[in-house]
C-alpha cells in the first residue's frame, strides 16, 4: 500500500492552520467577554453606591442645616453617574465618577465640622461603606482598563488583526479620569474651608 506523503502533509498543514485560526478566534472572544465581565463588575458596585448615597445624604440632612449645596452636588453627581451608566457612555461615566468622588470628598470634609454627625453610628457606617465601595470601584476601574487594553492590543496585532477584522471585533473605550482628578491638590485651599 503506497501512502501519498504529500497529501498527508497537505492535510496536516490545513488542520494546523485551522486549529491556529480557531485558537486566535477563541482568544479574541475570551478577551471581549473579559471586558464585558469587568464592566459588569463596575456596574454592580455603582448600583450599590447609588443605593447607599440617599441614606448618607438623608443622615447628613438631619445635622447639616447649612450645607445643602454640598448635599445637592453629591446627588447631582449620583444622577450623572446613573445616566452615564445606563447609556453606556464610558467618557461621560469617567467624568461623572470624578465629580462623584469630589462631591463625596467635600461631604466628608464638611462633616468634620459637625461633631454630632461624626459621632452618629449610621453616618459612620455609611461613610465606611461608601469609602469601601469607592476603593472597590477604583480597583474595578483598573481591572476594566486592563481588560480593554488587552483586547485592543490583540485586535491590532498580526495575525489576530485578520481574524478580528473578518469577524468584526471592536475596540473598547478606556474609562479615563477627568482632568480635575489628575491635577495637583492645593493643600492650603483645603484648610481654608
Amino acid at each position: 500500500m503506497d501512502i501519498d506523503v504529500s497529501k498527508f502533509i497537505f492535510w496536516g498543514v490545513i488542520a494546523v492552520a485551522v486549529f491556529y485560526l480557531v485558537s486566535i478566534y477563541n482568544g479574541l472572544v475570551s478577551l471581549k467577554h473579559a471586558v464585558s465581565k469587568a464592566w459588569a463588575n463596575i456596574d454592580v458596585l455603582l448600583k450599590q453606591r447609588h443605593d447607599e448615597l440617599p441614606k448618607l445624604v438623608e443622615t447628613c440632612k438631619q445635622y447639616m442645616e447649612y450645607e445643602q449645596e454640598t448635599l445637592e452636588k453629591v446627588m447631582q453627581a449620583r444622577t450623572s453617574v446613573a445616566t452615564a451608566q445606563q447609556s453606556g457612555d464610558i467618557a461621560a461615566l469617567g467624568k461623572a465618577e470624578g465629580a462623584m468622588r469630589l462631591g463625596l470628598g467635600s461631604l466628608f470634609a464638611v462633616a468634620e465640622a459637625y461633631p454630632d454627625l461624626k459621632a452618629n453610628e449610621t453616618f459612620q457606617h455609611l461613610q465606611v461603606r461608601i469609602t469601601g465601595l469607592e476603593n472597590d470601584i477604583a480597583d474595578r476601574r483598573e481591572f476594566y482598563n486592563e481588560s480593554v487594553n488587552n483586547n485592543n492590543v490583540r485586535i491590532e496585532q498580526f495575525p489576530d488583526v485578520i481574524i478580528a477584522r473578518f469577524f468584526n471585533f471592536k475596540s473598547f473605550e478606556l474609562l479615563e479620569f477627568a482632568a480635575e482628578e489628575t491635577t495637583d491638590v492645593n493643600i492650603g485651599q483645603l484648610f481654608d474651608n
